[in-house]
């Protein structure tokens, strides 16, 4: 068996003349199988609250404003945003704010088996400490204490898929708090019969601790899609191989409580006097989605319900479902566009050769007219 043993000097040469697709194949420490990417160590804290221990990695200068960011089912800090947070054209962003990345109870690398109170038929668990694991409103509760912990004023926020939703819901509760959402393929809704009876299979499944062949298809179709099945091999192997070290009864439980996640019950008021009370997203807030993305149709239904003059779609091209992997190049551009439309960076300008500019405005066209729903 072949073991890597890369200093972090080396590390940032090979950053510099390796393209991302390359350095995905390098992500795997083949000694012991974890899916790992080459980045500076990050502080790990373990943050107690009432819905259970959450696992944070914090990664830059706690001084600098913050980034809070939240995993999609299957998930977690590391497989979701480490690759895009590495990605060299992200740096320059980075050093001037501390990611705070926050993990679901029992999905961080390592974790512990968690205890539900029921298994997956409803019946009465009789070994063992009972947890019951929290639903997406507490997860979004969890959170604040998180905020209070770290003594945060304000935060970006920054969610894929579950993630978003849970985001959504913290600004829906401390509007306060937040000074903007960056939500990749997002949703507002309640899940829809097909998912349920989807997620409900998986979820029994992997309660019992299957990782079977219809979990896998069911993961890379829910992250990526059709497409990128066929186009991106490397990419997708990359992933099959982090499913086999998932801890299937932990997924289980947070599969579960996304199946039964609630309406944000968001509307978009055009009234100016209803708009004051109407239950909306009031901060900043960019949606991002691949054209070929299997969630774009939830992502366009929640910008329909969110307030046009505030909220910024972008759909990125020849992209799946995991554009911050897919395209991390467009996907950090938007980024950084929309931090300077904040009044962040306002002094990074990025290079681009005139090929690349050009496809940079082809893909953001959406940002000037976005979708919207009558």
């Amino acid at each position: 068996m072949m073991h890597f043993i890369i200093s972090g000097n080396i590390c940032k040469e090979i950053r510099n003349i390796m393209s991302f697709t390359e350095l995905k194949k390098l992500h795997w420490l083949l000694s012991d199988g974890h899916f790992s990417f080459f980045s500076e160590r990050a502080l790990e804290d373990d943050i107690e609250t009432p819905y259970g221990n959450l696992h944070v990695a914090i990664q830059g200068d706690r001084s600098k404003q913050a980034i809070i960011t939240f995993h999609d089912i299957g998930l977690n800090h590391v497989t979701c945003f480490q690759g895009f947070f590495s990605y060299p054209d992200m740096q320059p962003i980075l050093r001037h704010f501390c990611v705070y990345h926050v993990n679901a109870p029992g999905q961080e690398d390592g974790a512990l088996h968690l205890k539900p109170e029921h298994d997956a038929l409803g019946n009465p668990q009789s070994l063992g400490s009972r947890f019951v694991y929290p639903d997406m409103d507490q997860l979004a509760d969890a959170i604040h204490h998180v905020v209070e912990h770290y003594g945060l004023k304000t935060f970006i926020g920054f969610g894929v898929g579950a993630g978003a939703n849970i985001l959504a819901r913290y600004e829906l509760n401390h509007h306060e708090k937040v000074d903007s959402l960056i939500m990749v393929n997002p949703t507002a809704s309640k899940s829809g019969w097909i998912e349920w009876g989807y997620q409900k299979m998986n979820s029994w499944y992997l309660y019992s601790g299957q990782l079977t062949s219809f979990t896998e298809e069911y993961l890379l179709w829910h992250w990526f899609g059709k497409k990128t099945r066929w186009t991106n091999h490397d990419l997708i192997h990359s992933y099959q191989e982090y499913i086999k070290t998932l801890n299937a009864q932990n997924l289980s439980l947070f599969i579960e409580t996304f199946l039964k996640r609630s309406d944000l019950n968001i509307v978009r008021e055009m009234d100016p006097m209803r708009k004051v009370s109407a239950r909306t997203i009031r901060c900043r807030s960019l949606i991002l989605t691949g054209d070929d993305s299997p969630h774009m149709d939830d992502a366009v239904e929640m910008n329909g319900r969110m307030l046009p003059e505030e909220t910024d779609f972008m759909k990125i091209g020849d992209c799946g479902g995991m554009p911050l992997e897919e395209q991390p190049g467009k996907a950090c551009e938007a980024f950084r566009l929309f931090l300077q439309g904040m009044g962040y960076v306002p002094s990074l300008v990025q290079k681009h050769s005139a090929a690349a500019a050009s496809n940079q405005l082809h893909s953001l066209e959406t940002r000037v007219h976005p979708p919207v729903l009558v």
